[in-house]
């Protein structure tokens, strides 16, 4: 008799713990990436053509355009960090980068340093920020169309071609920090990637101080982005890069004996107390503050970016859990927000340049709700015929195409075509020939004309004088021991009319004098003043 075994079966070992799979998006083909190049780069003709047109009459040349612009010819001329005494308002790196920018053209032609002809550069600077903005919606996960949109709400903003032609220190550093969260986003992870990151984030601060609040979003962005085992060393390096960097201001100062306050200098001390003690604008939904006023001007170019933007972070916030575009744009979520909640602060300042620091992080927002709103749309459609889920995108993208074209074309039709500063260009051709010994004369005049002046033959910080250096910098007062009655001429902009009444010289100068040319009308107008009573002044 013969008895079956039972069958013998090889006893079940546990398997090994294996590592977690690189989950990294694997690298992408020359073809691949194809799409992406001719997208981007169609995106960047047009936004540079809308841009660039018109750029030196549209919108009014502003005092700190010509105050930044002014600092960068005395980096150029050797004359050290500024025009004037340096105070630590800003950190110079900003106008060093536009003394960089603005070299060539000023070697090829010295008389076009002025702020209308080298707004031109600021061109260079609006393309890679807006290629940024692409590369980064990439790597945050967009959709190829998502990605464009994005680049094409930051580029094309009516409110965005108005601000990013204008030579401000903001357009500097939201370069640089889109540079450090695409770096922080990178999809190979490497530790000289984020370390970058700290490099780019330390540079961007010190271009414009005010950057330093996104740090925290961009923090997140690396955390999401670094691979766990090396996250420690990611996070670490570009803290202490951009930390290291960060301090080489406060050492600067230091080194200068300019840190604290003391007798006969200026001190970072100050300039911070300045910034931090400085009378704030008021609430920005009172309907009678400056804030208000600053977020019409906003509202005036453009609802479609700050709004849409706006709303498009806090419905990415309010779905962070479980939406995986929420999760991706976190960091420019955050960085909205943090923005925004600055900007609703009771008494807080509000320059009208602020909102340039918000606009790439609104544009991806805005592309990345849009993005979610439209999946969640055809997802729900699944029954619909495949044909019918293209139309019914189609008609989606036709309907908000309907809302938003109409009214970016009145906006980008005024950039390319109005002509702001017929006033200003009149002013100086003016002064330029119809005074007969510039180097001996003195005019009060706003920085937007100060390098005009100069170029025409007026003495640097004693012919032609920067306005509020008439009351504010003991090294120009000293050169006008009788005060206005030292002067010639003040030349009473719309921004020295307004400011006039905090600086008793300027204000008496204005008083003191009869308008000797006009041009434009109204508030716009520009006044070219003579002083009536001139006694013993430097000369």
């Amino acid at each position: 008799m013969t008895s079956t075994l039972p069958a013998v079966t090889a006893p079940q070992v546990p398997a090994q713990r294996q590592p977690a799979p690189d989950v990294r998006p694997a690298g992408r083909t020359a073809s691949s990436k194809r799409p992406d190049l001719l997208l981007c780069g169609a995106l960047l003709v047009a936004i540079l053509t809308v841009q660039g047109w018109n750029i030196a009459d549209y919108p009014t040349l502003s005092d700190d355009e010509g105050t930044y612009l002014a600092q960068a010819w005395a980096v150029q001329e050797g004359k050290g960090l500024a025009h004037y005494t340096y105070w630590y308002d800003h950190p110079p790196l900003g106008w060093i980068q536009i003394a960089v920018l603005t070299w060539i053209p000023k070697m090829l032609s010295p008389e076009s340093m002025t702020v209308g002809s080298m707004r031109v550069t600021m061109l260079l600077i609006s393309a890679i920020s807006a290629a940024l903005v692409y590369v980064l919606g990439r790597r945050l996960a967009l959709p190829r169309w998502a990605a464009g949109l994005g680049m094409a709400l930051f580029g094309l903003s009516p409110l965005s071609v108005v601000l990013q032609r204008e030579i401000f220190l903001d357009n500097l550093a939201v370069m640089w920090t889109l540079l450090a969260f695409t770096l922080a986003a990178s999809p190979s992870r490497h530790l000289w990637h984020h370390f970058g990151a700290g490099v780019a984030a330390a540079t961007a601060v010190l271009t414009k101080e005010t950057m330093l609040v996104v740090l925290p979003a961009l923090l997140l962005t690396m955390w999401r982005h670094s691979h766990r085992d090396t996250r420690k060393f990611a996070l670490t390096g570009a803290i202490t890069a951009c930390t290291l960097i960060g301090l080489a201001y406060p050492l600067f100062a230091l080194l200068k004996g300019e840190l604290l306050p003391g007798g006969g200098h200026v001190s970072l001390w100050d300039g911070v107390k300045y910034q931090m003690t400085r009378p704030g604008s008021g609430f920005i939904l009172d309907q009678g503050s400056g804030s208000h006023g600053v977020l019409r001007s906003w509202l005036y170019y453009d609802r479609v970016l700050p709004l849409g933007g706006l709303v498009g972070a806090l419905l990415l916030l309010a779905t962070w859990r479980w939406s995986v575009t929420a999760r991706a744009l976190a960091g420019p979520a955050l960085t909205v927000a943090i923005l925004a909640g600055l900007a609703l602060r009771p008494n807080g300042y509000l320059p009208a340049m602020y909102v340039i620091q918000a606009l790439p992080f609104l544009a991806l927002v805005l592309a990345g709700g849009t993005a979610s709103v439209a999946h969640a749309v055809l997802r729900r459609s699944h029954r619909l015929p495949h044909g019918g889920r293209y139309a019914l995108a189609a008609v989606l993208a036709i309907g908000a195409g309907a809302y938003v074209v109409p009214r970016w074309y009145d906006g980008d039709r005024t950039a390319v075509t109005a002509d702001a500063n017929a006033p200003y260009q009149a002013a100086s051709k003016w002064l330029a020939t119809e005074v007969e010994q510039p180097e001996k004369t003195r005019v009060l005049v706003d920085d937007a004309l100060w390098l005009d002046l100069v170029h025409a033959g007026y003495r640097p910080g004693l012919g032609a004088i920067w306005f509020y250096k008439a009351d504010l910098d003991p090294a120009v007062t000293k050169t006008m021991p009788h005060g206005w009655k030292d002067l010639d001429y003040v030349v009473a902009s719309p921004t020295v009319r307004r400011d006039a009444a905090d600086l008793p010289n300027v204000r008496a100068a204005i008083q003191h004098s009869t308008p000797v040319a006009v041009f434009g009308t109204g508030a716009d107008r520009i006044e070219i003043r003579q002083i009536q009573t001139v006694s013993g002044g430097v000369r």
